[in-house]
């Protein structure tokens, strides 16, 4: 089932889209990365957003804490249970996969970037990237990529259904970190951009690794029969 013959995570007519678009993430994450280095304040982009969404009030304050519990590890674990179990109940092993990896890669990037970058919010909590906008966002990336391998749709609806399902994804989460005050908004950008750099690379060494194991197997089978 993780052989050639099972359906692969990243479709073909998607990879070089998804492939320019990890680049050009990649370049908003190191640019912010190196101006935000070592800071403790807002930048003057932050300011502006912030001054619009930061302190919301119940019932949205509420709304922002339900999407804040599913960044949570508490949130984000059966989020990611209930995700893989979709895709082995739908035979997709490849994806399943892609989940549990995709999942644990992004988070650990953008931990990796906290530390690097080093940027804090509120007394010396590391804020860049968010973690919460990342997860998110990757998660709802692999649902769609999931989703256009089931649909069939075509090359046009595909790129949109996948972009449309980061974007969307990635602003409520974002909106919820920036209007709790957990996050600066270029977090949040930075965040949504780890995961488009994540998901890509890693739904094709998923397909590599597949490819070649399928390789091995059939071989090893033909060699048997001779």
């Amino acid at each position: 089932m993780t052989g050639p013959s099972a359906p692969a995570v990243l479709p073909p007519s998607l990879r070089a889209w998804l492939g320019l678009m990890a680049v050009l993430a990649t370049l908003v994450v190191v640019v912010l990365g190196v101006l935000y280095v070592g800071h403790d304040k807002p930048g003057m982009i932050d300011l502006r957003i912030q001054s619009a969404v930061e302190g919301v009030r119940p019932p949205w304050r509420s709304v922002a804490l339900a999407m804040d519990f599913w960044g949570e590890p508490a949130g984000a674990a059966p989020l990611v249970v209930a995700t893989v179990t979709g895709c082995l109940l739908l035979r997709r092993p490849r994806t399943a996969v892609l989940v549990v990896a995709g999942v644990g890669i992004t988070v650990g990037t953008a931990t990796l970037l906290k530390h690097l970058v080093g940027r804090t919010i509120h007394g010396g909590n590391l804020s860049y990237p968010s973690g919460h906008t990342a997860f998110f966002t990757a998660l709802a990336l692999m649902v769609a990529l999931l989703a256009t391998g089931r649909l069939g749709l075509g090359r046009t609806a595909d790129k949109l259904l996948v972009f449309a399902s980061a974007l969307v994804a990635g602003a409520a989460m974002g909106w919820a970190q920036v209007a709790l005050g957990a996050h600066y908004p270029t977090d949040v950008l930075g965040g949504w951009c780890t995961a488009l750099v994540v998901i890509p690379a890693t739904a094709w060494l998923v397909d590599r690794a597949a490819d070649r194991l399928g390789d091995r197997t059939a071989d090893a089978a033909r060699r048997e029969h001779r």
